[in-house]
């Protein structure tokens, strides 16, 4: 039962932070240069984050569940490890919720007052001054989502299977 947990955090955690690593080191990049509008671009990164966010949501409920019942199961020395992971993957759920449900839709919201293709509205349009806003802030909170995954992949590395199980 041990290994299948262990197994499922970290396939859960890996599809997760190595989707965040491939969407901003490759996804993105590669769209807006070779895409023929900022807008074509956007649509694709838009939807492809909107996928991502929902991976990271079921893995990191997967690796949450899987983490708290190895927590139970530890000595409790080793308990201080599973309680960093879970700090960090509900600082990191809650994030993607965050993006996902009020910032994306808000985006798209700002989109239709732009005229629907944000970089042709003018630069004091209310809707494309918002939507970059909103741009920034998603960027962030993607790359704080990101740090986050490190930092359980971190902890995850130290982790010894031998000092977590009880006797």
């Amino acid at each position: 039962m041990q290994t299948l947990l262990r197994a499922l955090r970290l396939f859960a955690i890996v599809a997760w932070v190595g989707g965040l690593g491939f969407f901003a080191f490759v996804v993105a990049p590669v769209a807006f240069h070779s895409l023929a509008s900022a807008h074509d671009a956007g649509r694709v990164v838009g939807g492809t984050l909107r996928v991502l966010h929902w991976i990271g949501l079921v893995g990191g409920a997967v690796f949450y569940v899987a983490t708290a019942l190895l927590w139970l199961r530890a000595k409790v020395a080793a308990r201080m490890e599973f309680a960093i992971e879970m700090i960090l993957a509900g600082m990191m759920m809650a994030t993607t919720y965050y993006s996902q449900f009020k910032v994306l839709p808000a985006m798209e919201v700002d989109r239709a007052l732009a005229g629907g293709v944000v970089e042709t509205a003018p630069v004091g349009n209310a809707g494309r001054a918002d939507f970059e806003r909103l741009h920034i802030l998603s960027e962030q909170l993607e790359g704080f989502v990101f740090f986050c995954g490190l930092g359980v992949v971190f902890v995850l590395s130290r982790e010894s299977h031998q000092e977590t199980v009880e006797s």
